[in-house]
């Protein structure tokens, strides 16, 4: 294929429409390995035991919709990307979930009450250790599985940039989950392959989670994605690494109202995750 058709070709990618948090375009085309872990397995077997549930940055809600038969009686999400936002109302509204537009970040608040949930779920989003504290009741658990800062910094080097958030570990949040009083009873870290079968892909990625990449377009990038093409045509793969991180925490049962215990986390956290093969959800 000559050069500009190439072009041309990635600029359909870049163009390409992408909602919620639905990579489904790019099934077969990005191939991510996977942690030891299910997240999603250990999060049904904690809702079994809630009766209400904060899932935070839930996204489109595809996720916490595939855990529908596990869900408590009180099932609230946050979300604050509008075109999320949108997608989660519709899927989620009808099915009594409550949906709060509310930005996640290190510092800002929840608008929650003290207590008001016996489980906080965060799936990839910003992480305000002392709110979660806060809104967990006595005996709650707290479970997060995140994209670790160093994610994909080879992909990003080829592309010229840095990790935005490379203090983003379990080294950062460890100690503020203890400092806010919860006690972390597990911490795993993970670092596997993440490959893409051809350029395209690679820009369709990028524009879908652009703060990877801030600015990124196949016009001001050019250079860089012929670059990786040539690699395609020397025989190399577009091979990169993937890195996540998950942590599970309690607070303490100080009161009547603490949350029952909850059995077989070892063995879930073992298990092949079926939810988790496909690579829709990466960051």
């Amino acid at each position: 294929m000559a050069q500009s058709e190439l072009i041309e070709a990635w600029e359909r990618e870049e163009r390409h429409p992408f909602s919620g948090w639905d990579f489904s375009h790019l099934d077969g085309r990005m191939i991510e390995g996977q942690p030891p872990w299910s997240y999603s397995t250990r999060a049904a077997e904690l809702m079994r035991c809630a009766a209400a549930v904060l899932d935070l940055g839930t996204g489109g809600g595809e996720r916490l919709l595939k855990l529908r038969q596990s869900w408590p009686a009180r099932v609230v999400v946050t979300e604050d990307y509008p075109p999320n936002i949108r997608l989660a109302a519709e899927r989620l509204l009808p099915l009594g979930v409550q949906v709060v537009e509310v930005p996640l970040t290190d510092d800002g608040p929840l608008p929650f009450a003290d207590g008001e949930f016996d489980l906080v779920l965060n799936r990839h989003s910003g992480l305000n250790t002392q709110q979660v504290a806060r809104v967990l009741a006595p005996g709650g658990a707290f479970l997060t599985q995140q994209v670790h800062g160093l994610w994909a910094t080879d992909l990003l080097a080829e592309l010229g940039a840095t990790p935005q958030w490379p203090e983003s570990t379990p080294d950062k949040y460890v100690p503020k989950l203890k400092a806010a009083g919860l006690a972390v009873v597990d911490v795993r870290e993970w670092s596997g392959p993440l490959s893409f079968t051809d350029i395209g892909a690679i820009v369709y990625y990028l524009k879908a989670v652009p703060w990877l990449v801030p600015g990124f377009s196949v016009e001001t990038h050019r250079e860089s994605l012929l670059a990786l093409q040539r690699r395609i045509k020397r025989g190399e793969g577009l091979d990169f690494t993937a890195r996540k991180y998950l942590i599970e925490a309690r607070k303490d049962p100080t009161s009547d109202k603490a949350a029952a215990p909850v059995s077989g986390r070892e063995g879930a956290l073992n298990e092949e995750d079926e939810l988790n093969r496909s690579p829709h959800e990466q960051v």
